[in-house]
């Protein structure tokens, strides 16, 4: 039975396929009905609304052609209506267009013909949104019909390119970049015209054009196109004018978020535009975060003295605070001198821009977070979790008793409440548990402890200053420096107490003195200081590490600020010196001295550059590299990243000696003039300077933990030993685990100077975080190196840093959302990291007191809301991860994972908190650090309603 039917189904199936060919048997008539089936096939498709468009589209294109002028007009004006009433769906071509297609190069050869009238403007306005459907085919068409049309119509102003439509606008855009790309400008920027230059219109009618477009597409929430457009064109200065109240904080946001990814100087225009975007809106904050992005004095002036509102005012001090900008550039200048400048600000504001509230408001925070109490090193060690074997099988008691110091120092920073130094009875003081240089760091970490606390903390240093121990004396010096870190007082009792000690015969009472001062005035820019030091580094009597330091100090003081008189004092040392005293391990200091100057100038260091390469000394090459990265510093630039990692390709032989005995003599004789073995510092530095360029921006720092996997595996031992360095450099205070795996496996390598700088790093990207994963692993740590007293001593430092302030102090260099690069935190970082680029002879030689470089970064992690008057007032806050939000449609959730809390809060690095109910409106744009708060008046009058 089924079989039958299969066959009765498969004939008529096949019948009348056969009907069709045997129809049509002569050749003519087979095209006659190919041609019928064509159409209507089409017909099948067309609707009939559709087939009437289409055949008045016809006709009106037939009325174009014909002689009658009169007929043009109406006939285009009906062929303008029907494209732009004509709605489609997102997707697919409108209808006219998929229409007049075919018709498109016949309308081309009829525009040719006609003359200029104003219907031919208009022909040429409707041929323009025609070559859309032809952009692959014939470029930059959309354009070209444009500009025609703007020609031939100057006296009536042609329709908006949006009244085409917003895909019409977006090719445009799109073409005019193209265009303004392939012009071409001689050295003054004027425009050479080319022959095949299609297009018409000068540079002036593309930017007119491009500015229509922006308007229509920031109308249109397509803030990222408009400034695109604007900066393919270079205008983007130009966008203050068009963007609104609804859209500035869209494109500002956007426009900040790019500058990572622009080159130089494009990045700083945009920064630039966005400020002046801000300024006109009258948002102070984030007009002045951006002025210090720019480091721009006089921008930095106008912003802080344009609000009216004093509360304003003290928002903008805590800012300014924060990044360590010097008071006297907010100073407006008098006529007669920098008298009158003083007496202009109210105390308040001197206050909170000398950030003298700091100290107090830090213990504060660490007695809401109940961490006021001190810490013991058993508590850091935890050595009864540790699976060592024998717990005093030789370690150097001594070496114990130095890492106790510190961890001490670190552990409980700021709080000036721990028993070995601060509050230890008469004479049982932690400092006579060290030997010699080991005082000097003991006496320091009194300085650490009492962090920030000025008023109380110079009596406590005070009592030390008297002893008869050189080294006790000179730790003194040194605490005093580091406790006035970041925090400015009238008295100026650093500089009394210090500036005297600057001449001592004395070696480390001169140095501490020197150090002292360049920590306690980082940032300052303080051109009294600068005449007390400057000689100090001239002078070819003085040994290199005093001459070295100073130069460091005044890197430090005047950090960013590009100051001539000290970089050409410290050239002329360079050229000055003999080879010999270059070659001593000194020398890197006083090179970082020089590029802190440049720190984030960009361009500015192009002339010391230029000075350093004519050094024919080896340390030369390691200044270039130190300058050309701190300039960049923060940058991400890609380009630098590539010439740093150039640097590190070339593998320079350090066997002469070896090679020689080989050789026989007539090699030996060749050999004989390259005797000096050529310096490879300075790729050290470069692998650093890989780090400094990177960080502080997502993308470049994750691309570059790739580079350093690489430069691991096939470095030479010193870029080896520096990329551990550079891994805790670019995620300070911020434990990532990839990282975390990555530097624990580093910290078990064969070479130990590699695992030195490993167990450092891993204290450095942990600092201040508690990270439970990071101390269990340096617990370990601990275990494995029990017999290794530098690498044990290490593990100490580490696990120090992990728990600096209690898990309450940052040392990461950005703030403000991680958007502004604190200067003189990022030269802290960098004086210590170098300090590790010869770990044996600085740091666990005589200097490990160079830890104590950290303190310029070291800041506290809160979140402290204040009312009007400064007083500490709770708040509700919601605090989780970040999550960038920038060109996101509508108002995405800016944090994610969020847990409630009151003010004061603790923010970690990758953090952000925002206020969860409309109770109070905040100053500050950003809420980290001290936020003034002020009641919003609508919300109690809904509560009551409530009630």
């Amino acid at each position: 039975m089924p079989e039958p039917t299969k066959s009765a189904i498969a004939v008529p199936s096949e019948d009348p396929k056969k009907k069709k060919p045997e129809e049509k048997p002569q050749g003519d008539v087979k095209d006659g009905a190919s041609k019928k089936k064509d159409e209507e096939k089409e017909g099948e498709e067309l609707s009939e609304e559709d087939l009437q468009l289409k055949t008045e589209l016809e006709m009106l294109i037939e009325r174009l052609r014909e002689s009658n002028t009169e007929l043009f007009r109406p006939a285009l004006e009906t062929l303008r209506t029907l494209i732009r009433t004509s709605t489609s769906s997102m997707t697919s071509v409108p209808k006219p267009l998929k229409f007049l297609h075919p018709h498109y190069p016949a309308l081309q050869s009829l525009y040719e013909t006609w003359t200029a009238s104003d219907n031919k403007s208009l022909f040429a306005d409707i041929l323009s949104v025609l070559a859309m459907t032809y952009s692959d085919t014939q470029p930059r068409g959309t354009l070209r019909y444009r500009l025609l049309s703007a020609q031939l119509s100057p006296s009536s102003p042609l329709s908006e390119p949006g009244s085409w439509g917003h895909e019409y606008v977006r090719h445009l855009a799109a073409e005019l970049g193209e265009e303004y790309n392939s012009r071409e400008f001689d050295e003054t920027g004027v425009e050479t015209t080319s022959e095949e230059n299609k297009v018409p219109g000068t540079v002036d009618d593309l930017r007119a054009l491009a500015m229509q477009c922006a308007t229509f597409l920031l109308l249109h929430n397509a803030e990222p196109d408009a400034v695109d457009l604007l900066e393919e064109l270079e205008i983007v200065d130009r966008i203050v004018d068009v963007v609104d109240e609804n859209t500035y904080e869209r494109v500002c946001q956007y426009m900040i978020r790019c500058v990572n990814l622009l080159p130089p100087p494009d990045d700083l225009s945009f920064l630039r535009t966005a400020h002046s975007i801000y300024a006109k809106n009258n948002k102070f904050p984030q007009a002045l975060s951006l002025s210090i992005r720019l480091g721009d004095q006089e921008l930095i002036r106008s912003d802080f003295n344009t609000p009216a509102n004093p509360t304003m005012k003290k928002q903008l001090a805590f800012l300014l605070a924060r990044a360590q900008v010097p008071k006297e550039w907010i100073e407006t200048p008098a006529e007669d001198g920098m008298d009158d400048g003083d007496s202009e600000l109210p105390e308040e504001i001197v206050d909170c821009l000398s950030n003298t509230r700091l100290s107090t408001q830090f213990k504060e925070f660490g007695k809401e977070l109940n961490v006021l109490e001190p810490k013991s090193l058993e508590d850091v060690y935890k050595s009864h979790l540790e699976n060592t074997r024998t717990t005093t099988s030789n370690v150097d008691s001594a070496k114990a008793n130095l890492a106790g110091t510190f961890v001490n120092a670190f552990v409980n920073a700021g709080f000036g409440n721990e028993k070995l130094m601060a509050k230890a009875e008469e004479g049982s003081s932690w400092v006579y548990k060290n030997k010699d240089h080991g005082m000097l760091s003991a006496a320091a970490s009194l300085g650490l402890s009492l962090l920030w606390d000025v008023d109380d903390g110079f009596s406590q240093v005070d009592k030390y200053t008297y002893s008869s121990e050189e080294y006790i004396k000179a730790g003194a010096m040194l605490a005093t420096g580091i406790l006035s870190s970041g925090v400015r007082n009238e008295a100026d009792a650093a500089l009394a107490l210090l500036g005297e000690y600057t001449e001592n015969k004395s070696v480390p009472l001169r140095t501490s003195a020197i150090v002292g001062l360049g920590l306690a005035y980082a940032g300052a820019q303080r051109e009294d200081i600068m005449s007390l030091l400057l000689p100090i580094v001239a002078d070819d009597g003085v040994s290199m590490e005093v001459a070295s330091l100073a130069s460091l100090a005044l890197g430090f003081i005047f950090v960013g600020s590009g100051n001539g008189e000290v970089a050409s004092t410290v050239l002329q040392t360079l050229m000055e010196r003999e080879d010999k005293q270059l070659d001593e391990k000194w020398a890197r200091y006083m090179i970082l001295g020089l590029a802190l100057l440049y720190l984030g100038l960009q361009e500015g260091s192009d002339a010391t550059i230029a000075t350093l390469k004519a050094i024919e000394h080896s340390i030369a090459q390691s200044a270039v590299v130190l300058v050309d990265m701190c300039s960049f510093a923060g940058t991400g630039n890609v380009l630098k990243v590539q010439e740093l990692l150039h640097y590190c390709d070339e593998h320079i032989d350090k066997t002469p000696k070896d090679k020689k005995d080989d050789k026989d003599d007539k090699d030996e004789k060749d050999a004989t003039p390259e005797e000096p073995v050529k310096d490879d510092t300075f790729q050290a530095f470069a692998v650093i300077g890989i780090a400094v360029v990177a960080m502080g921006e997502e993308v470049g720092s994750e691309m570059s933990l790739r580079q350093f996997n690489h430069l691991m595996h096939y470095g030479e031992p010193t870029i080896r030993k520096a990329v551990p360095l550079a891994l805790g450099l670019v995620s300070a205070s911020n434990p990532q685990l990839p990282l975390m795996d990555t530097l624990s496996k580093y910290s078990h390598d064969n070479d130990l100077q590699v695992a030195l700088n490993a167990i450092f790093a891993m204290g450095l990207i942990g600092a201040g975080t508690n990270n439970a994963r990071l101390a269990q692993m340096l617990r370990q740590l601990a275990g494995y190196y029990y017999k290794e007293p530098d690498c044990l001593f290490m593990v100490r430092i580490a696990q120090g840093l992990v728990h600096m302030g209690k898990g309450t102090i940052t040392i990461n260099p950005f703030f403000s959302d991680r958007s502004i690069m604190s200067r003189t935190a990022v030269a802290g970082l960098l004086a210590t990291l170098t300090a590790f680029t010869e770990t044996k002879s600085f740091i666990l030689d005589k200097y490990h007191w160079m830890l104590y470089f950290l303190t310029p970064a070291m800041y506290p992690r809160f979140l402290i809301t204040l009312d009007e008057d400064l007083n500490t007032i709770p708040a509700t806050v919601r605090v989780g991860q970040a999550v960038d939000v920038v060109g996101q449609a509508g108002k995405p959730r800016t944090i994610s994972g969020f847990q409630t809390h009151s003010t004061p809060v603790r923010l970690g690095t990758t953090e952000r908190a925002e206020l969860a109910t409309e109770e109070f409106i905040p100053f500050a744009h950003v809420l980290e650090g001290f936020v003034i708060l002020q009641k919003n008046p609508g919300w109690e009058r809904e509560d009551k309603m409530d009630v």
